[in-house]
């Protein structure tokens, strides 16, 4: 049986990002997000909410742009850390010891760190309560070449990702099937009558 609670916010776990910030390295900041996702794929789009008293929001507001860094198990205590003080009070690069990257198209750093960097450009400020989401245009994306695979794909589950899911941190088991798995029909072993009532062709 189950139970009627208060409408809130039950779509868990969540990616917990970090986001990047600033066109100069002087107002370089970082803030950890965990809502944030995707919104459309062609062209690709995602957003992130901000609270507007977030020391991040009027850098965002102002420079059109920030980077989403996804996070790995190894940065969780950074990823958390950026998430409960302020860039008003800390340079959090340099708290942190995480190191501003190069973006190709955004004046935003990425994180060295972060096995993939999203470079965005805002497209509009959706005041929502207490938050404001900001959907962005994906404009680049960096993959760290340590989680390419032979075949050109990103291995995810080698990068050990974060997530976030009420209040706490959370790496994710292992994999259970690729996309479509669930339909795909499996060869005949060899010898085996097929669905089609014949034998295999050997």
């Amino acid at each position: 049986m189950k139970q009627n609670w208060k409408p809130g916010t039950m779509i868990y776990p969540l990616p917990a990002v970090l986001v990047s910030c600033g066109a100069v390295p002087e107002e370089y900041n970082l803030l950890t997000v965990a809502w944030t996702g995707t919104v459309c794929s062609d062209p690709a789009m995602c957003y992130i909410s901000v609270r507007p008293e977030r020391h991040s929001y009027g850098i965002i507001r102002r420079t059109g742009e920030f980077v989403i860094n996804l996070t790995t198990e190894e940065l969780a205590r950074a990823a958390d850390w950026c998430g409960v003080r302020s860039g008003r009070d800390y340079d959090k690069f340099r708290e942190t010891g995480l190191t501003p990257g190069r973006s190709a198209v955004v004046a935003a750093p990425t994180v060295e760190e972060a096995p993939v960097s999203i470079e965005c450009r805002v497209k509009r400020i959706v005041p929502l309560g207490t938050h404001d989401m900001f959907v962005a245009e994906v404009v680049n994306v960096q993959a760290d070449e340590r989680y390419i695979d032979p075949d050109g794909r990103f291995d995810l589950e080698r990068a050990r990702p974060l997530v976030y899911s009420h209040g706490e941190y959370f790496g994710l088991g292992e994999a259970i099937g690729r996309f479509g798995w669930s339909v795909r029909r499996k060869r005949p072993a060899a010898g085996r009558v097929s669905d089609s009532g014949r034998k295999p062709a050997k």
